[in-house]
């Protein structure tokens, strides 16, 4: 199970010591989440259930020629960014930079042990909008639309 709230944030916090992945994804089916990823040397195929704050979430690991084979198959926006991983309290900020078609888009998630964790959460001040149950700002969503989001 993936509990995770997500955040537009106003600020970029100071990023030059924290560790990163490079990552691109694609979409073979949005309804359920099939998705594909590399993330810096691994491959992975990804399903996901349906759902904003909590769903379910299986990992496959994938080869790189399976990877390749199909990223070609895929619907949409390949998505590329940087995930930064900033600790803060018991948890883990995964700051997401995208690129490309995507460029000045900047998402904030944190995954929780449970829901009651997720909704008592104290944010950092540099993170603004709770985005969790807008659908928008999903990878999936962004994987179909034709528009820049910034």
């Amino acid at each position: 199970m993936e509990i995770e709230r997500k955040f537009l944030i106003k600020s970029l916090p100071d990023l030059e010591n924290v560790s990163y992945h490079e990552i691109e994804q694609a979409y073979l089916c949005t309804g359920p989440v099939i998705r594909i990823r590399k993330q810096d040397n691994e491959y992975y195929l990804t399903y996901k259930a349906k759902g904003f704050l909590a769903r379910e979430e299986y990992n496959l690991p994938l080869t790189k020629e399976a990877y390749e084979h199909l990223i070609k198959k895929a619907d949409g926006n390949i998505i590329t960014k940087k995930r930064y991983l900033i600790p803060y309290l018991s948890y883990t900020i995964e700051l997401d930079i995208f690129e490309g078609k995507f460029s000045g888009l900047v998402i904030a998630e944190v995954e929780f042990q449970t829901t009651d964790e997720a909704q008592n959460f104290k944010a950092p001040e540099w993170f603004e909008e709770d985005v969790t149950y807008d659908e928008k700002y999903h990878n999936s969503y962004l994987s179909s639309c034709n528009n820049h989001h910034t």
